[in-house]
């Protein structure tokens, strides 16, 4: 006689035949097998949320900006190029350059200030992009821009407004200021930039202003340079010839901030981290489904008996078996997932971060629980196929 087939429809309703005679144990064996996914889950979605948030954070630290300044203390003072800035903006990984040109000038409130009373306030020629080399904000007011960059105005740091006495812009109603003999506009206060102390203490006008009105040389004193974390290093390897090519040992360049050396070490600690974790998450649940899976090959030795008597071929029995491990590890990997997530959505609100869950970790517990309902399914399936249906049936 030729062995009947099964079909898909067949094999699923013959794997779950011992799941629903045995409902508790069988939940159980999946709560297993979720608690080993949700694991998985719960081990790279929070540390992948709290990296996140510490990206977020050394980002602000300024990992990826560089300062490029004359050597102090030279006699005769060392000057950078006209071009200077110009020629760094070309530099291929550099993706915001601008600059600052310090020229020794004073600015006071009143015209009336006596000539000794300083306030420590300098005044600097600014290009129009430097909020976006220094992510640096506008507290009230407005800022530089093509158009005001060439009028009699100046935007003041936050220092810089506190020691005049501003607390505020009202551009319908502006005040000045004094730069020498010439009065500027105040257009706007910036916020504190922590990472360029010396902007706080600054009073900035245009470029194109500085040069008509208070003959700027056009020479900057400093350059803010923004390019990507990976190509820090290589930027600040060749800024100097680049700023000052015939005298390159006279330009300092800021080093990389630490904070990138540490956000380097956390993501590779952190990767270690998970991967050995993951790993004994998948493991303790597939110990879990395997040992599920022979015990009730014991239990149900009279079952395959009688099976194996009435027709039905080892073939068909390791199928059973298998089908019913991959059911349970499924229904356990998806109920995982779910709990992973959860878990996660709620320790990240908890500690205020971002909410990240990496695909890859929901696609490697699904797709782990299916490897593990087979492997862990497959030696009982082959012993239950080996049994001889006569001792079988004849066991008590």
């Amino acid at each position: 006689m030729r062995a009947a087939r099964l079909s898909p429809a067949d094999i699923v309703a013959l794997g779950l035949v011992g799941l629903r005679a045995r409902r508790t144990r069988a939940a159980l064996s999946a709560l297993g097998i979720a608690i080993g996914i949700a694991t998985l889950v719960l081990v790279t979605g929070i540390p992948a949320s709290s990296r996140r948030a510490l990206d977020e954070r050394l980002a602000a630290l300024g990992t990826n900006r560089l300062q490029v300044t004359p050597a102090p203390n030279h006699e005769p003072p060392v000057e950078l190029p006209v071009e200077a800035l110009d020629m760094v903006s070309r530099i291929a990984p550099v993706t915001v350059a601008s600059a600052t040109g310090d020229f020794g000038l004073n600015v006071t409130r009143s015209d009336r200030t006596a000539a000794g009373e300083f306030n420590a306030i300098a005044v600097v020629a600014t290009k129009s992009n430097l909020l976006a080399a220094l992510d640096g904000r506008v507290r009230t007011g407005r800022f530089l821009d093509p158009a005001m960059e060439r009028l009699p105005t100046v935007v003041l740091g936050s220092t810089a407004a506190q020691r005049l006495g501003f607390d505020d812009v009202d551009l319908s109603r502006p005040l000045q200021v004094h730069l020498g003999r010439h009065r500027f506009t105040v257009i706007g206060i910036l916020e504190p930039v922590p990472l360029s102390p010396e902007i706080d203490r600054s009073a900035m006008i245009g470029w194109e202003a500085a040069t008509r009105w208070l003959r700027f040389d056009g020479r900057p004193t400093r350059i803010y340079v923004q390019t990507t974390d990976t190509q820090v290093a290589a930027v600040r390897s060749v800024l100097a010839a680049t700023a000052n090519p015939r005298h390159p040992g006279d330009v300092l360049v800021s080093r990389p901030s630490d904070a990138l050396a540490a956000k380097q070490a956390v993501q590779q600690t952190f990767s270690s981290l998970l991967l050995g974790l993951a790993g004994v998450a998948l493991l303790v649940g597939g110990i879990g489904v395997a040992n599920t899976m022979y015990i009730s090959v014991l239990e149900r030795r009279r079952e395959i008996g009688l099976r194996r008597a009435l027709g039905a071929h080892r073939g068909q029995i390791r199928i059973q078996f298998v089908t019913e491990s991959i059911v349970l590890s499924t229904l356990g990997g998806g109920a995982g997932v779910l709990i992973g997530a959860l878990a996660v959505a709620g320790y990240a609100a908890l500690q205020d971060w971002p909410l990240v869950i990496p695909p890859a970790a929901v696609t490697a517990g699904l797709v782990g629980a299916l490897g593990i309902g087979v492997l862990a399914g497959a030696y009982p399936a082959v012993r239950a196929a080996r049994l001889d249906p006569t001792a079988s049936l004849s066991s008590v």
